[in-house]
C-alpha cells in the first residue's frame, strides 16, 4: 500500500513541476560584456589654446537580456591626465573631485545594435555631483570575434554638470567639453 501511495505522490509532483516549467517558459539567454580596454579624452577650448585630458582607467560591465543591454562604466576623475599637473589639479578642484571621485555612466541600448556599424545609445552620466542624460549618442561599432570596439564622442558641456567655467587671463573656456570615447568590450561566455 505504501508503494502505491508513493507512486501517486511522485506522479502528482512530476505533474506539478511540468505545469510550473510550462508557465516559466524557456530560459532567456543572457550575454555579459566586460570592458577590456578604453581611452576617454575630454577636450577643453580657450581662445588662446586647446587642452585634452586622457584616462585609460575606466572599468565596466554590460548585461544583455531579453533584447536590451544595460551597461555601467566607472572611471576615477583623478585618472585624467593632460600633461600639465597644474591644470590637472585645477580640474580636480573645479569638478569637486575630492567629494565626487568617480565619473559613472549608466546606459541602455537594443542588443541587436551591437551587430551593426552604428549604434545610438541613451545614457546618464554622474559627474561632479550632478547627473546629466544624453539621448541617441552615435557610436561606430567594429566587431572582431568576441570583441566589440565602440568609437564616438559624447557632446558634454560644463552647464550639463553645473561646473563653473575655469578662466585663463579672465577669459573663460568654452562651455563645450566633448569626450572622445574609444572602448573595446569583450563578450563573456
Amino acid at each position: 500500500m505504501k508503494s502505491k501511495t508513493a507512486a501517486v505522490l511522485n506522479v502528482k509532483w512530476i505533474g506539478l513541476f511540468c505545469i510550473l516549467f510550462a508557465f516559466a517558459g524557456p530560459a532567456r539567454a543572457q550575454t555579459t560584456w566586460i570592458l577590456k580596454q578604453s581611452t576617454l579624452t575630454y577636450h577643453v577650448t580657450h581662445p588662446l589654446h586647446h587642452a585634452a585630458g586622457v584616462s585609460t582607467a575606466a572599468r565596466g560591465k554590460g548585461v544583455c537580456n531579453a533584447g536590451t543591454c544595460t551597461f555601467l562604466v566607472a572611471v576615477p576623475v583623478n585618472s585624467f591626465k593632460s600633461g600639465d599637473t597644474n591644470r590637472d589639479l585645477h580640474m580636480l578642484q573645479i569638478v569637486r573631485g575630492a567629494k565626487y571621485p568617480m565619473v559613472v555612466v549608466r546606459g541602455e541600448l537594443p542588443e541587436n545594435e551591437l551587430k551593426t556599424g552604428t549604434i545610438h545609445a541613451d545614457f546618464q552620466i554622474q559627474f561632479a555631483g550632478q547627473t546629466a542624460g544624453f539621448k541617441q549618442v552615435t557610436f561606430q561599432v567594429k566587431r572582431q570575434g568576441s570583441d566589440v570596439q565602440l568609437d564616438g564622442t559624447i557632446p558634454a558641456t560644463l552647464t550639463d554638470f553645473k561646473i563653473p567655467a575655469p578662466e585663463l587671463l579672465f577669459v573663460p573656456i568654452r562651455n563645450q567639453i566633448p569626450v572622445t570615447v574609444q572602448m573595446t568590450w569583450q563578450e563573456q561566455k
